[in-house]
């Protein structure tokens, strides 16, 4: 299934996505919800963030082939950091670029979205916690990472996590091709079946160092393939049976 929010007006609402049309439901998506007879053509209405996380936890270095064309070694153990809530967007809103940053990449990547309460979990119980999957775009200033050798800043900016369309309950992401274009041209094509630490064992990990809650995000690496982003560019993750995060950057 995908599940998703979106806006009548002023009006939030959630619903399922089928065939360009979306059913909506009440309730929750994390306790339970009940399907509606209202239904809404997915021209009429605008696509919100699948949900609010209280936090975007992202890992760094984890396809060898990205890291490498860094220039940086893998690490042994899932390098991690975060993004602020203030960060994310959805698809179809502006990627805004900052004044002090000359150098703002895309990073495609797939995204896991918790279901239940998180901690100390085992690779063999994740599953268990996980709602669905999701793309993001973990857009990143290169020039301040780099001068900084630290993440934060480079990571945080407002609207540096698009996450979207939908969260997609039924795919397998141990093996999701991750597609990002620019302008339409392919720039990164990779798979999940690279990554060096998977979905499984991120939430694992990380489930160990800080409590998850329903909703938060792990962005859990990208491929190859990374670049520059300009002012006017149309930026494209899309992920295989999940769907198109489309952005566009502006100043």
């Amino acid at each position: 299934m995908k599940l998703c929010r979106f806006a009548i007006g002023k009006e939030e609402k959630k619903g399922l996505l089928e065939n360009n049309k979306i059913k909506e439901v009440i309730g929750s998506f994390f306790t339970g919800y009940a399907i509606t007879d209202h239904e809404y053509p997915l021209e009429s209405v605008k696509i919100l963030t699948p949900i609010l996380p209280s936090k975007v936890v992202c890992v760094g270095r984890n396809y060898a082939e990205h890291a490498k064309e860094l220039g940086n070694e893998v690490p042994e153990e899932p390098l991690i950091f975060m993004k602020p809530s203030t960060a994310v967007i959805s698809t179809e809103e502006d990627i805004i670029y900052p004044n002090s940053s000359k150098e703002v990449h895309y990073e495609g990547e797939l995204g896991v979205v918790i279901a239940k309460k998180c901690k100390s979990v085992t690779p063999d119980q994740a599953k268990d916690y996980i709602l669905g999957f999701t793309c993001v775009n973990d857009v990143t200033a290169r020039d301040i990472q780099r001068k900084e050798n630290k993440f934060t800043r480079a990571k945080s900016f407002d609207t540096f996590c698009p996450i979207g369309p939908v969260i997609e309950t039924e795919v397998d992401p141990l093996n999701l091709r991750v597609i990002t274009r620019l302008n339409g041209e392919i720039k990164q094509n990779g798979t999940t079946k690279d990554m060096i630490h998977n979905v499984y064992q991120l939430i694992s990990f990380i489930s160990n160092v800080m409590t998850l809650l329903p909703g938060d995000v792990i962005a859990t690496g990208t491929p190859s393939g990374v670049g520059p982003m300009n002012i006017g560019d149309t930026v494209e993750v899309e992920l295989e049976g999940i769907g198109v995060l489309r952005n566009y950057v502006k100043q």
